[in-house]
Formats: C-alpha cells, sequence, structure tokens
C-alpha cells in the first residue's frame, strides 16, 4: 500500500546552550491512506511538535518529511500555505470557530477560499454537517452550541475539503467522554470512507480503541 505521509529522523529543538530543550529526538515513521494514526503520551512527550512538523506548520531543525509524494522543505512558506489549503483539513482543540458566523458559513467560508462557489460551498457544507449530526443546527453560532456541537462543527469544516490528509491535536480535550469517543469515532469513519490519512495527537487512552495504529510517544522519542 501507498505511503502519504512519510517522516525521516526528524529532530526539532527549542532554547540554547543551558536552556536547549530537545522536544523532538529522531523519529521516523511512515503513514498510509485510509487510517486513523493516533500518536499518545503525556504532556511535554513531542506529540504536538510533531504534528506541526508532519502537517508543515513546522520545519524541523533536521530531518525530512514527505506529504503524498512531495518533500515539504523545499517549498516556500507561500506553497506550503497553498499545500496545506489544497490537501488538509485541521482539527484543534480550541475548535477555531468565529463567533459571528453560523456553522454553515463556518464550512462555507474555507470552501469558498478554494475556489466554490457560493452554491456549491452551501451545499457541501450542509452534506458535511449531516455527516457529523449536525443537520438541524446549521443555522446556529457557536455560543448557541454546546462543546461537543462546536468540535463537530470543526469536524464538517475539515470534512467538507474532501482532504488526502486531516491533522486533529487532542480534538477530544474539551469534550466528555461519551462525546470524546464520537469524535474519534466520526475521525475513524472519515479515514475509511474517504481513504484520508488521519493523524490525531491525543493524550485520552481511552480513545486507542478508535484508531487504527497507535503510536506512544515519551520524552521527544517514540516508543512503539
Amino acid at each position: 500500500m501507498s505511503v502519504s505521509l512519510r517522516a525521516e529522523a526528524v529532530r526539532k529543538h527549542y532554547g540554547e546552550g543551558v536552556q536547549r530543550i530537545d522536544a523532538l529526538h529522531p523519529v521516523s515513521l511512515s503513514l498510509r491512506p485510509g487510517e486513523l494514526v493516533m500518536i499518545t503520551g503525556p504532556s511535554g512527550s513531542g506529540k504536538s511538535t510533531l504534528l506541526a512538523i508532519l502537517s508543515g506548520l513546522l520545519s524541523p531543525d533536521a530531518g525530512s518529511v514527505e506529504a503524498l509524494g512531495k518533500a515539504l522543505a523545499p517549498m516556500s512558506s507561500d506553497q506550503r500555505d497553498r499545500f496545506r489549503l489544497a490537501h488538509s483539513g485541521f482539527v484543534f482543540q480550541g475548535f477555531h470557530l468565529l463567533p459571528a458566523l453560523t456553522a454553515s458559513e463556518q464550512v462555507e467560508i474555507v470552501l469558498r477560499r478554494l475556489g466554490a462557489s457560493a452554491r456549491e460551498a452551501r451545499a457541501r457544507a450542509a452534506h458535511a454537517l449531516a455527516a457529523v449530526g449536525l443537520e438541524r443546527r446549521m443555522s446556529n453560532r457557536p455560543g448557541e452550541m454546546s462543546g461537543g456541537e462546536k468540535q463537530r462543527v470543526a469536524i464538517a469544516r475539515a470534512l467538507a475539503k474532501r482532504p488526502a490528509l486531516i491533522f486533529a491535536d487532542e480534538p477530544t480535550s474539551a469534550l466528555d467522554s461519551e462525546n470524546g469517543r464520537q469524535v474519534a469515532a466520526l475521525l475513524r469513519t472519515e479515514a475509511h470512507a474517504s481513504g484520508a490519512t488521519v493523524v490525531c495527537v491525543t493524550h485520552d487512552s481511552r480513545l486507542a480503541d478508535q484508531a487504527d495504529q497507535v503510536l506512544r510517544m515519551e520524552d521527544g522519542r517514540m516508543l512503539a
């Protein structure tokens, strides 16, 4: 099976001299399309740093990342931005929703940036929100939704792009256990249905049974 995301001996540190912190020791991995991969570990283990490097939001100090057959390092900042817009979806723990926009508009705005017409954006937003169980909440704004509903909007926004790569950073941290399981199940369903590679960073070990592959980190190293 093909590899959609590959990291070779990536490293990252912060500070210099006695202040230096090695956030990521050489880490290598290969991920395939159609699977939900969970990266677990305690706070400070380097998992969020690794996710940022895999997604191109952060450059490693050493090593290389290849996404969908393209090396990220030779790209300019603008090229990486365009690559992420076209091929990647993001789900953050803070939701990153705009208070003045309805659930539908939160999704539509991303699709319009990709060049979709207003009509197409509305239709795709409606489909994505229905897929996460929010067909009756499309006109609601964030202040009118629960934490679980807001996270579902964030997931719908990522899925509506039909990306090949989905990166989720602690997507269940603000949710109770039942909503957390539902969100993890949604991400797994999307990976299997669309063939996307979904990489989810979490410290919530209860979600591991939803994953196709679990990678554990500690002190900046991949343990298993």
